[in-house]
């Protein structure tokens, strides 16, 4: 044998024993060198290789393949992952995939690509087990050892006619049953999901109904697949961080590694959107231009009230966003939600505000300069809990992204409202403050 097809064989082998850590190993080379190996590999072998795989690493190597080896590979894969790989590749590429696959399988990708981020048709599996309801148990069983795959199974999916989800079986119900009992009589309720729906929903039904998969149903009930809770948790971090990320108005798509180019491009716009609102600050206090230069001191407490209000208004926001993804806050509690983070506000700005104003009175000895810096401090910190809560509500009543650089608006109120209040009271105090 010649050595180059000998190390093939060795290739191949290592895939058949741990298919996972010859993904690993795949991935731990060049891309060239991958997609070069990838190509001579019986299309079976490449196939299981690239399921275990990232989608991205694996379109960057199907991309030199395209059409006919690529088509060959994708055909022999999990319909999911295929899906996942034709997401990844590019424009032009893509069309190319899809024409060369059987035309069943390209149909039902071309489908998954038209779900939305984040829905349950892009998130779900749809290698689903299911049984019709007129099946009896004991021919469930006997389907069950015959099948080829031995991959476990906590329950099944029951179906009627046309493939319509009617409930689902656990599996020690199967085995606890008659063998002449139908599927009918043991199925239990189940609640599943259109394939638009959105993550919050599913991360709604992954947390009250601690269901190991969530089935899926087409526009006519029909059973589709099914998404794993754990992929629901996997995604919802993910879209976590985004959101963390485009709070401040960097890119949802950046990471720490990302080019410099991708940094400047998706910070500048909100950095221009930022620097806007700290000219509408600077404004204000250059209404009050001539007081602060008759009171020096008022410059020293300025950065004290805004930046208490700053910090108020992000931890109200950072829990009414929360509350927004995982659905803890839904329309008719959004005056509620409102009055319960002003209340928050007032109390803790009567807190703070005592604090700094009897700090202010034994730093500079006058108990006026205290009372003015406690009571911006209370303006200000109820106007962040006002900020916070609004602001992400209003934009999602919008239809907008609550997420979506509220932290840039939330403070440019807190700036703008504690320094004019902070300052509006030293205007009335002056005769007081010298």
């Amino acid at each position: 044998m010649p050595k180059h097809e000998a190390a093939i064989a060795l290739v191949q082998r290592f895939i058949d024993v741990d298919v996972q850590q010859a993904a690993m190993a795949l991935e731990s080379i060049p891309e060239a060198q991958a997609a070069a190996l990838l190509g001579h590999l019986p299309a079976a072998s490449a196939a299981s290789c690239l399921d275990h795989s990232r989608p991205d690493f694996a379109a960057a190597l199907i991309q030199g393949l395209i059409p006919e080896p690529a088509a060959t590979i994708l055909t022999r894969m999990e319909p999911d992952h295929a899906a996942d790989i034709v997401r990844a590749l590019a424009e032009d590429g893509r069309s190319g995939v899809l024409a060369g696959l059987p035309l069943e399988l390209s149909r039902r990708i071309g489908e998954m690509l038209t779900y939305p981020e984040g829905s349950a048709g892009r998130l779900m599996r749809t290698s689903v087990l299911s049984f019709h309801k007129d099946m009896t148990a004991g021919e469930v069983i006997a389907r069950l050892r015959a099948k080829t795959t031995k991959r476990a199974h906590s329950y099944a999916y029951v179906v009627g006619p046309e493939h319509r989800l009617l409930g689902v079986l656990n599996m020690r119900d199967l085995l606890m049953a008659q063998p002449d009992q139908t599927l009918k009589t043991l199925m239990r309720e189940v609640i599943s999901v259109p394939a638009f729906a959105g993550r919050e929903d599913l991360i709604y039904l992954a947390r009250e109904k601690n269901y190991i998969f969530i089935p899926v149903v087409d526009a006519h009930g029909r059973l589709i697949g099914a998404v794993r809770s754990t992929e629901i948790l996997e995604s919802s971090e993910t879209e976590a961080t985004k959101e963390i990320q485009m709070m401040f108005g960097a890119g949802g798509e950046e990471r720490a590694l990302s080019p410099w180019g991708l940094k400047v491009a998706r910070r500048l716009p909100w950095l221009h959107v930022n620097l806007a609102t700290a000219f509408l600050a600077a404004a204000v206090v250059s209404l009050f231009q001539g007081l602060i230069s008759r009171l020096a001191v008022l410059a020293v407490f300025l950065p004290i009230v805004a930046g208490q209000g700053g910090n108020a208004g992000v931890q109200s926001l950072s829990v009414v966003l929360r509350g927004l993804v995982m659905r803890e806050v839904r329309p008719r509690d959004a005056a509620r939600l409102i009055s319960g983070e002003v209340l928050a506000g007032l109390v803790n700005g009567l807190i703070v505000g005592l604090v700094t104003a009897l700090v202010a009175w034994l730093w500079r000895g006058n108990p006026s300069l205290g009372l003015v810096v406690g009571l911006a401090i209370v303006v200000n910190m109820v106007a962040a809990g006002l900020a916070g809560a609004a602001i992400p509500i209003a934009m999602k009543r919008w239809g907008l992204d609550p997420a979506q650089s509220s932290g840039i608006f939330v403070t440019t109120v807190t700036d703008v409202v504690g320094m004019f209040a902070f300052l509006g009271l030293a205007v009335i105090f002056e005769g007081w403050l010298h």
